[in-house]
């Protein structure tokens, strides 16, 4: 979904619908003044999908100030359906994020708005009386082309910034992706269970694929794309052994021919059912052509293993460091990032899970560390605040004896002058 901006009502054909929602601006746009005084927020959120939505739910139930900056993309929206997420079982990506911000509409200390975050620079957190870190996050245009150019400080860093999948460039893949291909089983799999199945990955993934899905189909075709090698074999059997034997146990088919498209013949999200229901059968036919010519395959569905990638560059050009590509995080402490003040959450973070709930997870477990965290830090400042200003008093009463007592002592004179009076007490 691209504006953050959303409709008072919604129509129940929407929880099966998949595009763009109506657009209506609601309380969550508007960051409350008093709470933001000194132009600083608590926290920023880079990223609004499930859990950047998690993370300033958290945050919104303790009145922390907090911004959310979204950038309109998010790697579940080719999606027909969210499944898994009890209460929105079988609701559209859309859907679920609308409903998530209406809810956040009624939190005053909250906001969010459109913009994709160009850059964040560490800034000097010494005059800060709340925090010991600060940052500024700069803002530009979304991809289409709401939010504008904007500058804004906060003393935490929420990175929700998620994957982006790398797509091979075969004819029929991107434009089916999320619609009949897949890469979840446990997201899709329930909608295309007992039908003909295609897996999509080198043969390497292949093994592990097929015992990912054992329980939801048996009649499976592996499409290798030519990498059935012997160099393949070898690895394959290492990192499974007796995958062969496995394999045939499952009567799965190894498919070596290089892929030439996927065409679609049937659409099972054109099905009219009721939108209402957590899972229904989606019904997709493809054909799969090869370049060797020879005959066509068809399948229902595929899942698939492919590469992905981070979707922003903007915490690894801060500094946070990566995991096999992901952005490393503490999960002892927040999912706190080697940079101070910086967490990272959801698909992007380095515990290598990808889904709805560990994204609602993993939000709401930074957003009580940071804050607790925050609330520390903001403790340690009052007090140490509180203990200059008890030391200056005193220093400052000290100086004014000094002073009294200098003027006594040049005023006063010899003890046998006519105008002393004594020793100062």
């Amino acid at each position: 979904m691209g504006p953050l901006t959303f409709a008072r009502a919604l129509p129940l054909l929407c929880l099966a619908s998949a595009a763009t929602l109506p657009s209506e601006h609601t309380a969550l746009h508007k960051a409350r003044a008093a709470a933001n005084e000194t132009n600083v927020y608590d926290a920023i959120i880079v990223g609004g999908g499930p859990s950047g939505l998690s993370a300033l739910s958290g945050l919104a139930r303790v009145r922390r100030n907090v911004l959310l900056l979204d950038s309109g993309e998010y790697r579940n929206n080719p999606t027909r359906h969210m499944h898994d997420v009890l209460g929105y079982d079988g609701v559209t990506p859309a859907y679920y994020r609308w409903a998530a911000r209406e809810q956040l509409s009624h939190y005053d200390t909250v906001s969010a708005t459109n913009g994709t975050v160009t850059k964040i620079d560490i800034s000097d957190a010494s005059s800060d009386p709340h925090s010991d870190t600060l940052f500024t996050v700069s803002t530009g245009p979304t991809a289409d082309g709401t939010g504008q150019v904007a500058t804004y400080s906060a003393r935490k860093i929420v990175l929700a910034t998620g994957l982006r999948d790398i797509l091979p460039p075969t004819p029929g893949i991107s434009e089916n992706w999320g619609k009949g291909i897949f890469w979840c089983p446990w997201c899709d799999g329930h909608e295309h269970a007992d039908q003909p199945l295609g897996l999509l990955s080198d043969l390497t993934d292949a093994p592990g694929l097929v015992r990912e899905i054992s329980t939801l189909n048996s009649d499976i075709i592996a499409f290798v794309n030519g990498t059935d090698t012997p160099e393949n074999r070898a690895a394959t059997e290492e990192s499974f052994p007796q995958w062969e034997a496995f394999l045939k146990l499952h009567n799965v088919t190894v498919e070596n021919r290089t892929l030439a498209s996927i065409t679609r013949l049937r659409d099972g999200g054109a099905d009219n059912t009721d939108p209402s229901l957590p899972s229904v059968p989606e019904h997709d036919l493809f054909r799969v052509d090869f370049v060797e010519g020879s005959d066509s395959v068809e399948r229902a569905a595929f899942f698939s293993s492919f590469p992905d990638e981070q979707k922003s560059t903007v915490g690894q050009e801060l500094g946070v460091r990566l995991d096999g590509g992901r952005l490393a995080a503490d999960s002892t402490k927040g999912l706190v990032t080697n940079i101070p003040g910086v967490y990272a959450i959801g698909d992007a973070n380095a515990d290598n899970v990808t889904n709805v709930p560990h994204a609602l997870f993993s939000g709401k477990r930074t957003a009580v560390y940071l804050h607790v965290q925050l609330a520390r830090e903001e403790a340690a400042k009052e007090l140490a605040s509180a203990g200059n200003s008890t030391a200056a008093a005193a220093k400052k009463r000290a100086a004014a004896e000094l002073d009294i007592r200098a003027v006594w002592e040049t005023m006063n004179g010899e003890p046998r002058d006519i105008l002393y009076a004594g020793d100062f007490e």
